[in-house]
């Protein structure tokens, strides 16, 4: 009888400590989350702190200059624009397509023995700094295929930095699809490519398109691989051709972040301001593409 008691009174301290653990790493967490949220804000308030005063019509409208007050972000804005429609027109075939054949094809073909390899360099390829993909595109594109410092190198070099995140976003967004969608087609008498077209795809669009705006995100704030191939701090002209010279608002901010005069610095936080409305409109559009395609595919 006593042990019984003892088992149960020891029973009773063990719950309680793993309860008191289990509190604790609850509101660690929530410590940690909270910290992130405030320098967030810190850094959002001190940047709309400085910024705001600076934005103006003429901040859009004009080009570089030596004078904070005649300055403004014109090319670097238009060629963003272009290196962000580029981009995207290059890696969201690609990579929706590359993985489309690893979740639907390459299963039930001869490479599949390859394909854990070909996850796993994916996988790899999606932690590499961009400053690599940045040299890698120095090489390949502005020398080797003589492309020159071009648009077209700044978005193929893009390209590579965020193809993998599009790869990984779509396959998830594939295997999220039930099996009962593809069985129930293919009942139907339909072939795979109809399959995978007309069911697949159109169910899987809203995880892809998630894949597609982290991906747009992240290439519209790169810096380090457009400086590696060549992106011009200041320019007096936009570009007009794919093969035209570009610079880029991230590169802009961080010639101007780093000026010696103080006036700059405020241009720099009213430049980030446009970069974060950009950044917002784009993402906006593809949410938009995403909730509409949810909403007509549910399962």
């Amino acid at each position: 009888m006593t042990g019984s008691v003892t088992n149960s009174v020891q029973s009773q301290r063990y719950r309680r400590r793993r309860q008191g653990m289990s509190r604790m790493f609850a509101l660690l967490c929530a410590s940690t989350t909270v910290l992130c949220v405030l320098i967030v804000l810190a850094l959002l308030a001190t940047v709309l702190y400085h910024g705001i005063p600076w934005l103006s019509w003429h901040l859009l409208t004009d080009f570089p200059s030596r004078f904070p007050l005649k300055a403004g972000i014109k090319a670097a804005l238009v060629s963003s624009l272009w290196l962000i429609g580029l981009t995207a027109l290059f890696s969201v075939p690609i990579g929706v397509g590359t993985a489309v054949f690893l979740e639907e094809y390459a299963p039930t073909s001869f490479l599949k023995r390859w394909v854990w390899l070909i996850q796993l360099n994916i996988a790899n390829l999606a932690g590499v700094p961009s400053i690599v993909y940045g040299l890698l595109g120095l090489a390949v594109f502005v020398r080797a295929l003589a492309l020159e410092r071009s648009v077209l190198s700044g978005a193929l070099t893009l390209t590579l930095v965020v193809l993998p995140i599009v790869i990984l976003a779509a396959q998830e967004a594939l295997r999220a699809v039930p099996g009962s969608i593809r069985q129930a087609s293919y009942a139907l008498g339909a072939t795979r490519w109809q399959t995978v077209w007309h069911q697949v795809l159109p169910a899987a669009t809203p995880g892809i398109m998630t894949g597609v705006i982290l991906a747009v995100s992240r290439a519209l704030g790169e810096a380090a691989p457009l400086v590696a191939v060549g992106a011009a701090t200041f320019m007096t002209f936009t570009p007009t051709t794919p093969m035209d010279e570009f610079s880029a608002l991230p590169v802009q901010i961080f010639y101007w972040a780093g000026h010696a005069k103080a006036d700059f610095h405020d241009l720099a936080a009213a430049a980030i301001i446009v970069l974060l409305t950009v950044l917002i409109v784009i993402n906006l559009g593809a949410i938009l593409i995403r909730y509409r395609y949810g909403r007509h595919n549910r399962w």
